[in-house]
Parts: C-alpha cells; sequence; structure tokens
C-alpha cells in the first residue's frame, strides 16, 4: 500500500481525490498549507500531489522540502507557463483541474511505480557495488583495461553503445558500468531481456498500451538496456530507430507520440552485419546504435584475469552461502587456467558456487571444480548422445531439448523442464544449443 500526502487548501477537492485513491487502497493523509505538509513527515509519503496555490508558500516549495519523494503538482492555471515551470523545479507530473479521475490514477500508478523501479535500482546498485563492483570491473589484462577505459569515455555521454560478446561475458554487468558512469545514474535503468520476450508481447512490453506506460517510458530521464536485440520484431526495430531518431514512443493504439528522454544501450551475440545482410535486423537500425561497439572478451583469452575473478567469486560464494574462509589448490588453480570455459565468467562463477557447496574442506581442489577439458558444449548435436551412457543433469537438458524442439514451443519446453522461458534460453546459450526455426510459436 502506498501513502501519498494530498495538499489542497480547498475541502471539497481534497475530499474528492482522497475518496478516489482511497479506493484504489492507497493511504491517504490531508493538508491545506505546505506548513501543515511539514507536520505530516514530507519524507516518510510515497508521493505528494499538491496545489499549485496555497496559502503561504506554494505547492512547488514542497519539491525541495520533501525530497526524494516525488511531487505532482495540481493547477486550475492549466496554462503551460506554470506547467513548464513546475516542472523545470522538479515536480513530477501536473494535473490540470478540475482533475480527471482516469487520467489522475494514471499519473499516480505512473509516478509510484518509477519510484519504486528507482528504489529498486538504488538497492541494486548498492548491491552490485559490495559483491561485483562496476566501477572496478574484475580484470587487469589487456583487453579488459581497454574495455574500462572505453567505458571511462562513453559512460558519460548520451551515444548509443552496442555491447558484443559471447554468452556470460558480461553484457548487462557492461551495460550497467555504463549506466553508472554516466549524468543518469541516479535515474532508473531497465532492462530487457529480448530474446525471452515473445514477439507478439512486445510492442505492448516496451512502448506501453493506452492504459500503462511500456518499460520505455519506466526508463525515462535514464537509460534503457535491451539485452539480445537482434531478437526484436520487425515493428518493434522499426519503433526502436524512432524512438533514437526523434525520441518519440507511441502507445499501442495511440495516435500520439510521447517524447521520452532515454540513454539506449544494446548488446548481442549474434552476427548483426550477417542479419543485415538476410534482412532480419534493419541496416539504419543497425548503424543508429552501433555508434560507440563495445567488445567484451572471452574468457579463454583472459587467463591472466581467471585468479583473480575466481578469488572474487569465491569470496563472494562463500558470503551467499555462509561458509567459512575457503581457498583453492594449486591444483585447482592450475585446472581453472586449463580450461577453455565455453559459459565464460557466467560458468566460472556457476563452477565455484557448485565447488563450495560440495567441498567439505579448507581447500578447494580439482574433483570439487568438476571441470572436463575434453568436454565441448560449443559443438552438442543430437548425435553427440550416447542412450547408453549415464546422463549428468546437462546432458539430459541437452538431450530433452534436441529431441523435443520440433514438436514443442519455446514455452512448452520450458513446462515440461520446469524452468522459465528464460531460464530456458540461458542454458541455451550456456550449452550452445541453437534454437531452431519452427512453424510453431
Amino acid at each position: 500500500m502506498s501513502h501519498i500526502l494530498i495538499v489542497e487548501d480547498e475541502p471539497v477537492i481534497r475530499g474528492a481525490l482522497r475518496k478516489l485513491l482511497e479506493r484504489h487502497d492507497h493511504s491517504v493523509a490531508e493538508a491545506e498549507s505546505v506548513e501543515q505538509a511539514r507536520e505530516n513527515g514530507l519524507t516518510q509519503c510515497d508521493l505528494i500531489i499538491s496545489d499549485l496555490r496555497l496559502p503561504g508558500e506554494p505547492g512547488t516549495a514542497l519539491i525541495e522540502l520533501a525530497a526524494p519523494v516525488p511531487v505532482l503538482i495540481m493547477t486550475s492555471y492549466a496554462s503551460l507557463r506554470s506547467a513548464v515551470d513546475a516542472m523545470r523545479e522538479g515536480a513530477v507530473d501536473y494535473i490540470p483541474k478540475p482533475f480527471d479521475h482516469d487520467e489522475m490514477l494514471m499519473s499516480v500508478q505512473r509516478v509510484l511505480k518509477e519510484g519504486r523501479i528507482n528504489r529498486g535500482n538504488q538497492a541494486l546498485r548498492q548491491d552490485m557495488e559490495r559483491t561485483y563492483p562496476v566501477r572496478s570491473m574484475i580484470g587487469d589484462c589487456e583487453p579488459m583495461r581497454d574495455l574500462k577505459h572505453r567505458i571511462s569515455r562513453v559512460g558519460p555521454t548520451d551515444t548509443p553503445v552496442l555491447i558484443l560478446g559471447e554468452a556470460g561475458t558480461g553484457k548487462e554487468l557492461t551495460a550497467r558500468a555504463l549506466h553508472e558512469h554516466s549524468e543518469r545514474a541516479a535515474a532508473p535503468l531497465v532492462t530487457v531481456h529480448c530474446a525471452a520476450l515473445p514477439k507478439t508481447l512486445q510492442l505492448e512490453e516496451l512502448f506501453g498500451s493506452d492504459s500503462q506506460p511500456g518499460r520505455i517510458e519506466n526508463a525515462d530521464g535514464g537509460t534503457f538496456f535491451l539485452d539480445e536485440v537482434g531478437e526484436l520484431s520487425n515493428e518493434a526495430q522499426s519503433r526502436l530507430l524512432t524512438l533514437l531518431e526523434q525520441g518519440e514512443i507511441h502507445r499501442q493504439g495511440s495516435l500520439s507520440p510521447r517524447r521520452v528522454d532515454v540513454r539506449v544501450i544494446a548488446s548481442s551475440q549474434m552476427d548483426l552485419p550477417a542479419r543485415v545482410t538476410d534482412g532480419r535486423f534493419r541496416e539504419d537500425l543497425y548503424y543508429r546504435l552501433n555508434v560507440m561497439e563495445l567488445e567484451l572478451p572471452p574468457l579463454r583469452e583472459r587467463e591472466d584475469d581467471i585468479e583473480q575473478l575466481a578469488a572474487t567469486l569465491l569470496t563472494r560464494s562463500c558470503e551467499k552461502l555462509s561458509r567459512g574462509v575457503l581457498y583453492f589448490t594449486d591444483a585447482a588453480l592450475a585446472a581453472m587456467r586449463a580450461y577453455s570455459w565455453p559459459g565464460n565468467v557466467r560458468e566460472l562463477e556457476n563452477v565455484i558456487e557448485r565447488a563450495v557447496i560440495l567441498t567439505e574442506e579448507d581447500g578447494i581442489g580439482p574433483a570439487q571444480l568438476g571441470l572436463n577439458p575434453n568436454r565441448t558444449p560449443q559443438r552438442v548435436s543430437r548425435a553427440s548422445l550416447d542412450p547408453s551412457e549415464d546422463l549428468s543433469l546437462e546432458d539430459y537438458f541437452t538431450r530433452f531439448v534436441l529431441e523435443n524442439q520440433d514438436s514443442m514451443t519455446e514455452t512448452e519446453l520450458a513446462q515440461k523442464l520446469g524452468i522459465s522461458r528464460k531460464s530456458l534460453w540461458e542454458r541455451r546459450q550456456r550449452l550452445g544449443i541453437p534454437r531452431r526455426k519452427s512453424t510453431r510459436r
């Protein structure tokens, strides 16, 4: 339940607004002036709705007094000038009086949703800083030094960035680092995993509908990250191009454009130029996104970083699993350096977490890591599966997907395996199982 403070000196309007908000499960407090509002504990509110003209100080005085609580301004002086002035002073929105009930509820819903996203992003940033700092990305090999230098240069700009790299190399972490290095760091970072989003839902999810904003509007003022942008439908690609070129979007079913201020970052492990050539990705969109390209090195090319990465991830796993201090034996470190890491940093993190769970001693050896240097999951094929062999969980997953993907949709595969579509996609990438074209959706 959200707590909303109404600051309005006209009792009829104040009472009507209170009833409207309470019918939609909001907790409401009232005040007749800025002075009286101070007595309500401004920073304890989720939202303040205030009239512009009040006895004593104007409603815009609450913007600074209540910060960071959002303030929505109502005004019967519904001129463009008064609205623009209120927005310049920091109001999140304005509503003309007499207010339309649906418009008021939509604005309240949007502001509260953005507030939850902001708080979630702030908590996540703090957690990431503690566990996997984005401002000091782990690794000192030459490719990582170059990557960090490029992030420091392009991060503070609003230039679109295209992040390329294999699955598990840290594309989302890189997007977060770009956001953290930008002037938008205090605003939302909204991430959309395009491969986990059915094409039939992409337009409404990204661009919104008449009844609610989409993910792009939720990122207004901040950064919008499209993970695996090559999975977008043709129509979604066209609308994304409009956003990049004109700073506008159209909600589904709406003819009126909406201005949105977002910085767009995209990622892909696909060969996007090849998709441009065969007509599956717009050439103009590719060049709009690819103003700055960041290519992430695979872990097999970062041998000098493996020990540092492993030590950091070991500390993280021990804290997560409430284990005491553990260490890697020399043989374990040698095994990690010799392994090809087809799943990159994500695989390293999973291997270490499994080892922390399995080990009964302080030292983690090669046996607990369970690395098989001869195993090449990127080249899985139906013929490589021997029905007579004992299957690991990954082998079972591989066999099940290969044997059923021609007759099942991705949703059906995920349901049978007891996992989400996103988990199915991530395991496909980690194990190198391509998604086959099918006539079924």
